[in-house]
């Protein structure tokens, strides 16, 4: 087993597959987000072909996926693009180990390839934990707001 203050240098980053799609439907269920693998497979097929999105899983040892992270571009009529992290998930037993922060390094390089200045990311308000975590890797909390659906029956696909 690894000394967890060496398990950051142990991880590799790289896109993901839909042959992570297991695993990451296995840590996205650990925070409450359920999906099946072939849910999960399809999305990472769409992610895969398009220019403003990307996942990354965080391989421990080239192996065994211990996190994954979702980054995405975003433009807005009212003001710059910026990147936004749309998701992210560090395997419960893999936690303060550094492995986020080596997550959070990909999504920063990848922003800066997209032109932009800035990397977002919204946490829900009981997240308490993950705010601590986005506050300590540089993050300022911009405003508090409201996340409002209206659902109208089609299927989103891009």
């Amino acid at each position: 087993m690894l000394n967890s203050k060496s398990v950051a240098t142990d991880i590799t980053v790289v896109p993901a597959t839909p042959q992570h799609a297991d695993a990451i439907a296995a840590l996205s269920a650990q925070l409450g987000y359920p999906a099946s693998v072939t849910e999960t497979a399809e999305r990472l097929a769409v992610i895969a072909r398009s220019n403003y999105d990307v996942v990354y899983v965080a391989l421990l040892e080239h192996h065994l996926v211990v996190g994954w992270m979702h980054v995405f571009y975003a433009l807005r009529v009212e003001g710059p693009p910026f990147c936004e992290i749309g998701g992210m998930v560090v395997d419960e037993h893999w936690r303060s180990k550094g492995i986020g922060s080596v997550l959070v390094e990909h999504a920063r390089l990848w922003s800066s390839t997209k032109g932009c200045a800035a990397l977002r990311v919204r946490s829900n308000v009981v997240r308490k934990n993950a705010h601590q975590f986005y506050t300590r890797e540089g993050f300022r909390q911009l405003k508090e707001q409201k996340v409002l659906e209206l659902q109208h029956g089609i299927a989103a696909t891009r």
